[in-house]
């Protein structure tokens, strides 16, 4: 299940961990705020005590789609020329 809400300044989407009862344990929520120039994932770490936060460039964004569906490799996208 997940969430989208639209705040003033970004994109707020939450994935919210549904296993099926018995199976595993759940995993905490996953915010991610998308804002013109970056995106930030968010989730609890399993203690409780703080937030796990990693912020991607716009650029680094784009490289880990790309990565998601290339073989293992070294690659580097070059910015078109205009």
């Amino acid at each position: 299940m997940f969430t989208i809400e639209h705040d003033f300044d970004a994109t707020v989407i939450t994935l919210i961990d549904e296993a099926d009862p018995n199976t595993r344990p759940l995993n905490e929520d996953i915010v991610i705020l998308n804002f013109d120039d970056r995106v930030i994932v968010e989730q609890m770490n399993p203690d409780g005590d703080e937030v796990a936060r990693i912020t991607f460039s716009m650029q680094q964004l784009t490289e880990l789609r790309l990565a998601l569906n290339l073989p293992e490799g070294n690659y580097r996208i070059e910015p078109n020329a205009s």
